[in-house]
């Protein structure tokens, strides 16, 4: 393990999981399994081992009080389900973590059974049950974690299975969680029902559902870029900003996935669930603590003050070429590109145009917030052709911070120029490794903290935003523009920017800096 392996934090209000110092942990609770449930399938492959290993290699996971259990239909040896993943887990680490690789690799065995019927459940917990024995763990008090990569048409009978065969008792500290991939449905009605017949397993602190934005750095440090800074306070509201934009772009279409996504979209696939989370944290009120229901309660107050979006602020777009995917209909309506305007109507927020766009198949990949402050009153510098300012959190790829703002250009003129005040993480942190997303929220997982998890209500109400739109893309009656592969996607995407207020900088292109 490596030395100074960092520490898990100790919360009297969670269910008390094992503290590590250094490399020795003490148990404050029974021994830990965690179960994939999909464990033979590419998100298992390429996030959910990757992220345990990563856990593990970091010293949050010790080999003393954890077990992982990969579970699937596919008939395969615990060997065969490790040789099919080691080659994700090394992928990018150095030579000098293979020995951490083989140890990972000794804590996974592998159990094959049917997703609906109780022959391969049982088993499971059969193997669960031996490994706490082994570990001299007092019943009640080991911790069960289910991971469910898994699509979404099997979650009531594999929780149903979970709950009859395979829960842990709980009365001596121990616990079982479950966490639930989006998509959560495919509208509000749909959404509902998987919610209602998963309540009816599990009490809502037993049950995360994971959206991996709210796993990314970048993200995670709106609350503090809004809330510890004195300047942003007076500036963060309506009086000063013009328009928000939440940007998702991708330079390769749908590559393989094709008949998968034709059936979500990219309203259902990235705008519905993770551009939507990054608008409530940029938009919520200061919440009364950073308790998790006190975040999450600010959260849905947002989005239950969403209007409903209005017909003439929607633009979709569908690539060209994208139905030469044999595993897409031919006439397909599904939108591979979508700009939607959403409206908060509160005090803060008035007036204020939150613009969405996702798209695949444009001229650049990344995924940004845009922050358009408006233009300065009485402009004596004659500078407004420079461009606003923006404050702008780059989420990826090259995570930074930046803020758009007028400068004096070098000189003996006087003369503005467009520049940046800077924080690029690569650039100011190095020698520190960002976190993956799926690192960070399956230890929030054992920890007990849900405050980066979706909760029911707010999966509701977010669904209620956007189900009226997507209904009417079903039905035919909304028809996506064409737009070249490597361009910026439909040009009547542009004009409804320039509609909704947002300009343009000409002339300024923000260049990472160079270490």
């Amino acid at each position: 393990m490596a030395p100074g392996a960092w520490c898990i934090e100790k919360r009297s209000d969670l269910e008390h999981d094992s503290v590590s110092r250094g490399t020795e942990t003490v148990p404050e609770t029974g021994c830990l399994s965690i179960i994939v449930l999909g464990a033979s399938g590419d998100l298992a492959k390429k996030k959910t081992f990757p992220a345990l290993f990563n856990l593990y290699r970091q010293g949050f996971l010790q080999s003393s009080e954890v077990h992982i259990f990969g579970y699937a239909r596919t008939k395969i040896s615990d060997d065969d389900l490790r040789n099919r993943i080691r080659g994700y887990l090394i992928q990018g680490t150095s030579s000098e973590h293979s020995e951490d690789v083989s140890m990972f690799l000794q804590l996974i065995k592998y159990v094959s059974g049917s997703y609906d019927t109780e022959e391969g459940f049982r088993l499971l917990d059969k193997e669960i049950s031996a490994y706490e024995q082994l570990r001299n763990s007092v019943e009640g008090s080991s911790r069960r974690l289910f991971y469910l990569a898994l699509p979404p048409s099997v979650y009531p009978p594999v929780c149903k299975m979970i709950k009859n065969c395979c829960m842990n008792k709980s009365d001596l500290g121990g616990w079982t969680r479950i966490v639930v991939e989006k998509p959560f449905g495919k509208d509000l009605d749909s959404a509902e029902k998987l919610s209602a017949q998963i309540g009816e397993l599990f009490d809502e602190p037993q049950i995360y559902r994971i959206d991996h934005y709210l796993g990314k750095e970048l993200v995670q440090n709106l609350l503090v870029l809004r809330f510890a800074n004195r300047f942003f306070l007076p500036l963060w509201n309506r009086d000063n900003i013009d328009n928000v934009q939440i940007v998702f772009r991708e330079d390769f279409g749908t590559e393989g996935r094709g008949g998968y996504f034709d059936e979500y979209g990219i309203i259902r696939d990235i705008i519905q669930n993770h551009l939507l989370q990054v608008l409530c944290l940029v938009a919520m009120e200061k919440p009364v603590s950073l308790k998790p229901e006190h975040i999450r309660d600010e959260k849905v107050k947002v989005l239950q003050s969403v209007i409903p979006i209005k017909d003439e602020e929607v633009v979709l777009g569908q690539y060209e070429g994208y139905t030469d995917d044999p595993t897409v209909p031919d006439k397909s309506n599904t939108p591979t590109f979508a700009t939607v305007i959403l409206r908060i109507h509160n005090e803060r927020w008035e007036g204020v145009p939150f613009i969405l766009k996702a798209g695949k198949a444009l001229n650049s990949r990344k995924a940004e917030i845009r922050v358009q402050f408006k233009e300065v009153p009485g402009d004596i510098f004659k500078c407004q052709k420079q461009g606003r300012n923006e404050f702008v959190i780059r989420l990826q790829p090259l995570e930074a911070i930046y803020m758009k703002l007028t400068v004096k250009q070098p000189g003996l003129e006087m003369s503005a120029v467009q520049s940046e005040l800077d924080l690029s993480y690569k650039q100011r942190y190095q020698g520190v490794t960002i976190p993956e997303a799926y690192e960070r929220l399956i230890l929030d997982t054992i920890k007990g903290d849900q405050q980066h998890f979706v909760r029911r209500d707010e999966l509701k109400a977010a669904w209620e935003i956007f189900t009226p739109l997507l209904h009417g893309i079903d039905n035919g009656e909304f028809k996506p523009k064409t737009y070249k592969p490597g361009s910026r996607g439909p040009v009547e995407a542009d004009e409804l920017l320039e509609r909704a207020g947002y300009v343009q900088t000409h002339g300024y292109i923000w260049i990472p800096p160079t270490l």
